[in-house]
């Protein structure tokens, strides 16, 4: 039998931080993963290059039933604690836009930095190590294919079902309820939306087009590139408002918004009147959108042969047009599961669960989900760090 002060189980990115910050308080930790390599989520987020968090982190970009539940852990570790992380380990780094930070480097550096922390620190990862039984008696018992271990502090860092390709199950969502948790109904978020049949059929060729747009659905709204796909809609702003998307809504696209296309289209009447309507259009938009969005309407006449009522109409076509998805591309491709582990039934403050002395739950296994842009991450730095700190505290 295994005995260890902390039990992680999950090498991503809570699960590391955690297990470091528990270490530098000088407890022996051992963290516990079923994949073949810790971080694997970390390796593939932002392209490569890890999107590791936002300037401009604030409650307010995240997602949960109890919205106040994320505002301590947040404000006792913030974006500019692990930003001194990274300078202080000699990661150069950039800001993209919209405040996200992203490694100059792949983001196998950032990865690096934490395995590289927790090896001076002492703690143990054991990958390719299967829970198989689990129960509490004074202390935790876990069977696993590696053997068994004990551990009075165990912590669930097992992320949710997002990328099931990499291993992503409901584990953690199990052991919730198999000690008396409630979890909070899940979904996939910041997902690609997919079209019906008639829209796939108005947007065929549109694949790999991107536009600057304004996307709204139940109050929300964010500003940023969408892109035609071969099943639907995805881009930054529409993985961000699916989020706040359920079955039946409406989608509203404003492409290209501080453009007042309908306005310029008049002007132009009135000063070039025997210029074709199709020359001005295609300034703004690709050519393949001018067939897919006006394939029943000549564009090819000269704006003189147009009323002023045609040109709005036209110009509305191109510019704000709504859709009902008639789905989400699901867990495969979506960059986070909404919902999770209920936090009424955690600490705000150190992580465990009200009701079971011992056993913690942190990142994304809870019911808190961040916008796109890297608060997500932030979320899994700050949540792992105050619990690791706050074991330690509990142990002395």
């Amino acid at each position: 039998m295994n005995s260890s002060p902390v039990i992680v189980i999950g090498a991503g990115a809570a699960g590391l931080m955690c297990a470091i910050s528990a270490a530098e308080e000088g407890l022996s930790v051992t963290v516990l993963d079923h994949a073949n390599k810790a971080g694997k989520k970390i390796l593939i987020s932002g392209g490569g290059r890890c999107n590791f968090t936002n300037m401009y982190v604030e409650p307010s970009n995240y997602l949960s039933q109890n919205p106040h539940f994320c505002k301590s852990a947040l404000k006792r570790y913030t974006q500019w604690d692990f930003i001194a992380e990274v300078d202080k380990a000699g990661l150069p780094w950039h800001e993209k836009k919209l405040g996200q930070l992203f490694s100059d480097n792949k983001s196998e550096a950032i990865l690096t930095m934490l395995l590289d922390r927790c090896a001076t620190l002492g703690v143990t990862i054991q990958l390719d190590c299967t829970i198989t039984g689990l129960e509490k008696q004074d202390d935790f018992i876990l069977s696993t294919s590696k053997g068994d271990y004990t551990t009075p502090h165990l912590v669930i860092a097992t992320g949710a079902m997002s990328f099931p390709t990499m291993g992503a199950t409901d584990f953690g969502h199990r052991i919730a309820k198999q000690f008396g948790l409630s979890v909070i109904h899940t979904q996939p978020g910041l997902v690609p939306f997919t079209f019906d049949a008639k829209e796939k059929q108005q947007f065929d060729g549109l694949s790999g087009v991107s536009l600057d747009s304004r996307i709204e659905c139940n109050g929300m709204e964010f500003r940023e590139n969408i892109l035609f796909t071969h099943k639907g809609l995805s881009g930054p702003a529409v993985l961000q408002i699916s989020s706040y998307w359920k079955p039946g809504d409406t989608v509203t696209v404003t492409c290209l918004p501080e453009l007042d296309l309908a306005e310029e289209l008049k002007q132009h009447q009135q000063t070039s009147p025997n210029k074709h309507l199709i020359n001005i259009i295609k300034q703004h938009f690709p050519e393949r959108v001018l067939e897919a969005f006006c394939h029943d309407v000549d564009l090819n006449q000269p704006l003189q042969q147009y009323k002023h009522a045609d040109l709005q109409a036209i110009a509305d076509r191109f510019q704000k047009w709504s859709f009902i998805p008639s789905g989400t591309e699901g867990y495969k491709k979506a960059e986070v599961t909404l919902g999770g582990v209920n936090t009424d039934e955690i600490s705000s403050k150190t992580f465990e669960a009200k009701q079971v002395e011992g056993l913690y739950f942190i990142g994304e296994v809870l019911d808190v989900t961040g916008h796109l842009g890297g608060f997500n991450f932030q979320w899994a730095w700050a949540s792992g760090h105050c619990c690791g700190k706050a074991i330690a505290e509990k142990s002395k």
